[in-house]
């Protein structure tokens, strides 16, 4: 029970962090996005590490931690990408489909959920996947759909009501963009979902300092090059909200990496890509972005594997 409230705990500040950091994307080249966010959560994760003094792990736990890094900002920036161009209630829920690599990775290590603990996997993953099930000339129309904004380089209207709306083969391309960009997260977010959870196996604090080392400098270079370029500088307001979205970042990740230590990974990683439920939600209450039924049907059957899962623990 104790993992599946930290993993629990992960998806819901995933969530928000997914959410407010797709917003600033809209506005922010997503490089600078992630810049200041993984600057801010590495700089908290230094000074932890250092004020803990606790030794570095073994080889492995290094090299995974440095892996998960890798993948873990391909994964956001393609994320990021996505949601500053596509439909949020859309994209969210594509992403969270890599959770199928943690699962089969952790039955195939030897995890045996058991019936109802499986019932209760295949419950969640059934019910992220109808969250997501919309099509993409529905999204273009509606309000909350796609806004004009470039996903890397430059403004864009943030979508909602009133928001200008890309329609025609435009809008089109740019929902399938969005779609082809969350897929490539999904695999990046379910690639480290397992790095994580090897990294973690000694020291989580190290496994999120390690993690942060081999994603902030690629990032920051590329985001002085963007800046460089002219893109949009982003002012005192938008550096402190992005550095709490950093930390509200970080502290998911670290939910996470405590929740792969005490349960299956099987388990604990599809309890935290429940994320999508609230972006859905949050972007239909801010955004005006409408939830169909056969989405809100999706994030009931995977709360019911939650319960599930949590019942058979």
């Amino acid at each position: 029970m104790t993992a599946l409230a930290f993993a629990l705990g992960s998806s819901l500040l995933w969530g928000l962090a997914d959410f407010l950091g797709g917003l600033k994307s809209r506005a922010h080249p997503v490089a600078v996005v992630l810049a200041v966010m993984y600057a801010t959560s590495l700089t908290a994760m230094g000074i932890f590490v250092v004020a803990r003094g606790e030794d570095p792990p073994g080889t492995e736990a290094v090299l995974a931690a440095l892996c998960a890094g890798l993948v873990g900002i391909s994964a956001l920036a393609a994320f990021y990408s996505a949601l500053a161009i596509g439909t949020m209630s859309i994209v969210a829920p594509i992403a969270s489909t890599g959770v199928a690599l943690p699962v089969l990775v952790g039955i195939a290590g030897g995890e045996r959920p058991g019936a109802l603990r499986a019932i209760g996997i295949a419950a969640a993953v059934i019910g992220v996947v109808l969250a997501s099930r919309e099509t993409p000339a529905e999204a273009v129309s509606r309000p909350g759909g796609v806004a004009g904004s470039d996903a890397v380089g430059g403004p864009g209207a943030v979508g909602g009501p009133g928001a200008i709306i890309d329609g025609g083969a435009t809008g089109r391309r740019r929902q399938r963009r969005s779609i082809l960009l969350a897929l490539v997260a999904g695999i990046g977010f379910g690639s480290y979902f397992v790095a994580a959870e090897i990294a973690s196996r000694e020291d989580v604090g190290w496994a999120l300092l390690l993690s942060r080392v081999s994603a902030a400098p690629a990032v920051v270079a590329i985001a002085i090059v963007a800046l460089h370029r002219g893109a949009p500088r982003p002012g005192r307001r938008a550096l402190a909200a992005l550095a709490a979205i950093g930390l509200c970042d970080l502290a998911a990740n670290a939910a996470y990496n405590h929740a792969s230590t005490l349960g299956d990974l099987s388990v604990v990683s599809v309890a935290s890509s429940l994320y999508p439920a609230t972006t859905v939600v949050l972007a239909a209450l801010v955004l005006g972005e409408r939830v169909r039924g056969v989405q809100r049907a999706g994030v009931a059957v995977a709360l019911a594997g939650v319960l599930l899962i949590a019942a058979s623990g």
